[in-house]
């Protein structure tokens, strides 16, 4: 028999934990998970929703905020400051930055049937900010669908009263604004929690084919009797301001030549009173002196010379010699 010593190998023993050990561990897990739970943060352009058992409770701003832990309040992010946009007839490719038009569904969305009973393909957009986090979350659901339903609605009925070349040329500036005024009116009725920033029409044309040629024909017309009228009005603000220019000179002038010939007047007039009043008072010196001007006018204007063009003498009246000699 061997009476060397033999080696046991014993397994080690598992640690064993004591109630104590776990009970702090469990309490770590809880106050880390409470603490993980109990903050929550709200980006500048958002407003956050909290909710304490599924319940609407509060709405609070940008920062970091805080709630109750384990479930009992939730929150949710919503981005009021956000500038969302809805397209209608078209979508915009996220990728390329292209527009994606001609596809049957979205084309549906935006032909439409006008006043005088033709058909009309409108594209426009929506754009929209969220103003009321707790109606947005609460009031409405598939909101998104609700929104094209009533965008739709309102463009058909605006388009729908006017006739197609209004809607193409005109009064395109008219139909956003009481497209905007209108939708704001139901949202708000709805309680929807939006505002509408603007309303935009892009393309509006006839659908393609015949009829598509026979409008860009008509609006070519447009644009040309536009031109025409344009270089009217041009012409007319050039031409009218120099006519009524001569024309007030023209006035001008004919008043006063009229108040000069009145004031001539005037002054004859009374030159003959002042002499027919000397003529009552002195007859005599006054006809010797009416003659003497008389004759000295005519003889000064003819150079002091009188020719006589009886050479008889026959009707010779004696004329006095007047600075001269006959």
């Amino acid at each position: 028999m061997d009476d060397r010593d033999e080696t046991v190998v014993r397994p080690a023993n598992p640690i064993a934990f004591s109630p104590k050990i776990l009970i702090v561990l469990l309490l770590v897990v809880l106050i880390g998970f409470a603490a993980a739970s109990s903050f929550f943060v709200v980006d500048q352009t958002e407003q956050a929703v909290v909710l304490r058992l599924g319940k609407y409770n509060r709405t609070v701003g940008p920062g970091l905020q805080t709630k109750i832990p384990f479930g009992i309040e939730t929150s949710y992010n919503i981005p009021t400051q956000v500038v969302q946009t809805l397209t209608f007839g078209y979508r915009a490719n996220d990728m390329t930055g292209t527009s994606l038009r001609g596809a049957t569904s979205f084309q549906d969305e935006s032909i439409m049937l006008t006043g005088d009973l033709n058909i009309v393909d409108v594209e426009w957009i929506v754009q929209y900010k969220i103003n009321e986090p707790k109606n947005w979350l609460f009031k409405v659901q598939e909101r998104e669908k609700t929104i094209r339903d009533i965008s739709q609605s309102v463009m058909n009925e605006l388009v729908g009263d006017l006739p197609i070349l209004s809607v193409m040329t005109n009064l395109r500036t008219q139909i956003e604004i009481e497209a905007e005024e209108e939708m704001q009116r139901i949202f708000d009725r709805y309680e929807f929690g939006i505002k509408i920033v603007t309303v935009k029409l892009q393309n509006i044309v006839p659908p393609k084919g015949a009829v598509q040629d026979a409008f860009e024909d008509v609006n070519k017309a447009i644009q040309d009797m536009n031109r025409l009228i344009n270089e009217g009005k041009e012409h007319y603000n050039k031409e009218i301001p120099s006519a009524q220019g001569e024309s007030s000179k023209l006035i001008l002038q004919a008043q006063g030549y009229a108040a000069e010939r009145v004031n001539e007047a005037h002054g004859d007039a009374q030159r003959f009173d002042s002499v027919r009043q000397a003529y009552e008072e002195s007859p005599d010196i006054t006809r010797t002196r009416l003659y003497l001007e008389t004759m000295n006018e005519v003889l000064t204007e003819n150079g002091g010379k009188l020719t006589i063009v009886d050479s008889d003498l026959r009707n010779f009246l004696p004329v006095k010699n007047v600075g001269g000699s006959l």
